[in-house]
């Protein structure tokens, strides 16, 4: 793992109880994370929050396991797994991750089901992890983007995710930031059309930051910042500011919100929400695609920011537009 920093990253003895105390005493924890059981664990291929017995997120790099780093399990502190990670149905589905689908018509989301390989590759080096003594982190990641055959990198990426320390109430969220440059040529990013569009298909226009909900996950419901539409198709495709998507594991409710930065182009987003639940197929996406292509020239660099908000209870409108607005007062 070249070039990956660790901090703090050690199984706590019997000394955490007190170590946790002082951090709280200085100010360095909020009131949840004093009195949970949290510790790190890291490895060569993974960085893991766990409450306990069980983990709060888990952050996976191993090209040998999947072909994007995601984020699974991601759960609330005590709680159970709010991720699947590739289902059958679609084993591409990585819990927590992003992908473009296509690159100059390649594609680089599903891959062959024999070979488990995709068209378009996407390579990474872990650059930097940090995991602190609040139970917050920062992950660095440089990406390439190429055709399977080729070495040569059409588009770059730098991504930084930064998790915050875990509240009171268990919820956290991670700042996502994706710069992106293309290389020598034009490209063009595209999704799968949408029913009106010539090739449509009624699963059509998702791509980008995604999440893939665990099997058992029920009552599901989205809400947005504005109006979401129609639900049709077990689908719903709307425009707004930030969007919610929660349900409940047995009798407790927990809800994903993901936040758009007004800085992105074509802000406020695109949002793609699947509810299905006796499927199952419960998925949400930024999609920010979704209404049609886009064109970034040769040399030229595009910057998307998410809010990622992992919390209990069920979020609405006005949650919502509280919450995008300090994730907007944040400037890039």
């Amino acid at each position: 793992m070249r070039g990956c920093t660790r901090r703090l990253a050690w199984d706590f003895s019997d000394m955490k109880k007190s170590f946790l105390l002082t951090l709280f005493a200085a100010g360095l924890l909020t009131a949840g994370a004093a009195e949970t059981n949290f510790f790190w664990k890291t490895n060569a291929t993974s960085v893991a929050l766990w409450s306990g017995e069980k983990v709060v997120w888990q952050f996976n790099f191993d090209p040998a396991t999947a072909n994007k780093p995601h984020f699974h399990p991601l759960a609330l502190p005590g709680g159970e797994p709010l991720t699947a990670f590739s289902p059958p149905d679609h084993p591409w589905h990585y819990g927590l991750w992003f992908s473009w689908k296509f690159i100059n018509g390649v594609n680089y989301w599903e891959y062959d089901a024999k070979t488990k390989l995709t068209a378009g590759t996407t390579s990474w080096q872990v650059e930097k992890i940090e995991t602190h003594a609040d139970f917050s982190a920062r992950i660095e990641l440089a990406l390439n983007y190429h055709p399977r055959e080729s070495n040569q990198p059409l588009l770059t990426e730098h991504r930084v995710i930064a998790i915050s320390t875990p509240a009171a109430d268990g919820s956290y969220f991670m700042d996502w930031q994706l710069a992106f440059q293309a290389g020598d040529e034009n490209l063009k990013f595209d999704r799968t059309p949408l029913p009106g569009e010539p090739g449509g298909k009624i699963f059509g226009g998702y791509a980008g930051l995604a999440l893939r909900f665990a099997k058992g996950f029920s009552d599901c419901r989205v809400a947005g910042t504005e109006d979401i539409g129609e639900f049709t198709n077990e689908r719903y495709h709307f425009t707004s500011k930030g969007a919610d998507y929660n349900g409940k594991f047995g009798e407790r409710e927990v809800g994903v919100a993901m936040l758009d930065h007004p800085a992105n182009p074509r802000y406020p987003g695109r949002w793609y929400a699947a509810v299905s639940p006796k499927k199952p197929f419960c998925f949400f996406n930024a999609a920010w695609l979704q209404l049609k292509p886009y064109e970034l020239p040769a040399h030229e660099k595009l910057m998307l920011q998410y809010r990622v908000v992992i919390h209990p209870g069920r979020w609405d409108s006005a949650k919502l537009v509280a919450e995008e607005t300090k994730f907007a007062a944040n400037a890039r």
